[in-house]
């Protein structure tokens, strides 16, 4: 078992109560099973997630509706297991999905665990995603940093030559300068001078 599936089954069977029902959820290899909890009414969320993470994982794409929307859940544990399992699904509307969340300026609260998934992908959809939500990040008193440095540092892995401009204005921003830095000195150089923080010589 690996490290994320194990802290997910620790976290919902202490949810569940450690009922019969998660113990069979937590141990068939029925992916009908699995795919059934996600469309019989009134299952509790614990076992909707744990069917589409078991299912995710195994690459089912019948866990792809249920967990972009575990990936926006008010819970960063949901988030975070909901990203992993869609970067394992292999469906190719999970970065179309994931970029509309993570410039969805009403869910901007939950918009952490698809910045990251981006990045994680590669996929097209991935740069002009993460520009458009840390241009919005970079106004004045923006409580979303921990958004705003998710996407620097996810535009640094990218590497991709369209970001200098934002990150570039991200070396204003306190908080934000020394990824930027790091993650201008990964795109290829353009001409003209590469990112400093203001004030260093």
């Amino acid at each position: 078992m690996d490290e994320e599936l194990r802290t997910l089954t620790e976290r919902l069977r202490a949810e569940s109560d450690g009922t019969a029902a998660f113990e069979r959820l937590a141990a068939t290899d029925d992916h009908d099973l699995l795919a059934g909890v996600l469309t019989a009414p009134g299952q509790p969320l614990w076992a909707r997630e744990l069917a589409a993470f078991r299912l995710g994982t195994a690459g089912d794409r019948r866990a792809f509706e249920a967990l972009v929307l575990l990936l926006n859940h008010r819970d960063p544990s949901r988030c975070a297991a909901a990203a992993y399992a869609l970067g394992r699904l292999g469906d190719p509307r999970t970065a179309r999905a994931a970029a509309a969340l993570a410039t969805n300026e009403l869910r901007v609260a939950y918009a952490l665990h698809p910045v990251r998934l981006l990045a994680e992908l590669r996929a097209p959809e991935a740069v002009p995603a993460l520009i458009t939500t840390l241009r919005r990040r970079l106004r004045p008193h923006d409580p979303y940093r921990r958004v705003a440095l998710a996407c620097v540092e996810g535009l640094g892995e990218l590497g991709d030559p369209r970001a200098q401009s934002v990150l570039n204005e991200a070396l204003a921003h306190p908080a934000l300068a020394e990824a930027a830095v790091h993650a201008l000195a990964r795109i290829p150089h353009q001409g003209g001078a590469r990112g400093r923080i203001p004030g260093q010589r």
